[in-house]
């Protein structure tokens, strides 16, 4: 009910009740003077009665619309207080506020616009930061290694190197390209048929976009499993994944980088290893949390398992030490 609504109640209210009030001590009275003349009631005259009574219905039925009142007034300025706090929280880039029901439409379709509003926008700065973080990490790695690409180019008069690094270079720019695309999709909630790809033309991808990576840290990567393997997933998702594990090894591991992928049922499992030390026991169970970080590779990794249920499969840590990290994706005609 509306405020108005709760005044032109108690405004009725205050008139039946002055008259009820009114007919009630008139009543008594006449009750009282009933086969008498000249009779005084209370000490008081019929006639003054007569005046009296209505004073009496009128103060009574007035006093309890003031206190009605006062208690609508006070929903309101609380109803009110929690809109002015809400704004301010979305101001200051805040979230919902808890709130309770006042009582009072007008303001509890508002405060509850409000709190509707104050949540939609906090998920979205969720989304803006996450998206603004899945970026940086994304396209950090790559930037460097097509910058690499293109210095290697630039110290050479091989014009058949030249070629052949020009070509990878381009392939790069197109994979960023796609990541680009791709994060915006994402971001907008777009979900979109995933395709049947090749393994091997994935893989042998990356092994062109990280061969100067590796070659610079005197390491190496070697792909093994048998040809021809196909997984149903986006191409960029598949890469991102890939490159975030391989980029995790590179970072934080040591020795050889191992990828082996099999096939398991109706699902192709893709194994990611190194040499290193692995990852700690104490931050094991919570590696795949965004807030996260052992030396700067939780972000990653949570990314990638984002990725990979996106995808329909899922991303494991299948043993801590020496690291092992499993990505399970749908095989062929798998929908």
């Amino acid at each position: 009910m509306t405020y108005s609504a709760h005044v032109y109640r108690m405004v009725a209210t205050a008139v039946v009740g002055a008259a009820v009030a009114t007919a009630i001590v008139l009543g008594v009275v006449s009750v009282a003077a009933t086969g008498a003349q000249g009779v005084r009631v209370l000490g008081i005259d019929l006639l003054a009665w007569i005046l009296i009574a209505p004073a009496l219905g009128v103060a009574l039925a007035g006093g309890l619309v003031l206190v009605f009142l006062r208690v609508i007034d006070e929903r309101r300025d609380r109803g009110l207080a929690y809109i002015h706090d809400q704004v301010a929280a979305i101001r200051d880039g805040g979230g919902a506020l808890p709130r309770s029901v006042v009582g009072l439409s007008e303001v509890d379709d508002v405060a509850g616009d409000l709190a509707r509003l104050a949540g939609e926008l906090a998920q979205q700065r969720a989304v803006d930061r996450d998206f603004a973080a899945d970026a940086s990490h994304q396209l950090r790695t790559p930037l460097t290694a097509l910058l690499m690409r293109l210095e290697e180019i630039g110290q050479t008069d091989d014009l058949e190197v030249v070629r052949d690094e020009a070509a990878v270079a381009v392939t790069q720019v197109e994979r960023l390209t796609g990541v680009v695309d791709t994060m915006r999709t994402r971001s907008k909630g777009e979900k979109s048929q995933l395709p049947e790809i090749s393994l091997d033309s994935v893989l042998a991808g990356l092994q062109r976009e990280y061969q100067p990576a590796f070659t610079a840290a005197h390491r190496t990567m070697r792909v093994q499993g048998p040809p021809g393997l196909a997984v149903r997933a986006a191409p960029v998702d598949l890469a991102q994944i890939l490159q975030i594990l391989i980029e995790n090894s590179l970072d934080h591991g040591a020795g050889r980088v191992e990828i082996e992928m099999r096939s398991s049922g109706g699902s192709v499992v893709i194994e990611v290893r190194d040499e290193g030390e692995g990852v700690p026991s104490a931050i094991a169970p919570h590696i795949f949390e965004r807030s996260v970080t052992s030396h700067g590779s939780g972000l990653g990794l949570g990314l990638a398992r984002q990725l990979a249920e996106r995808n329909g499969g899922r991303l494991e840590l299948v043993r801590a030490q020496p690291a092992v990290f499993a990505v399970f994706l749908s095989g062929p005609g798998s929908r």
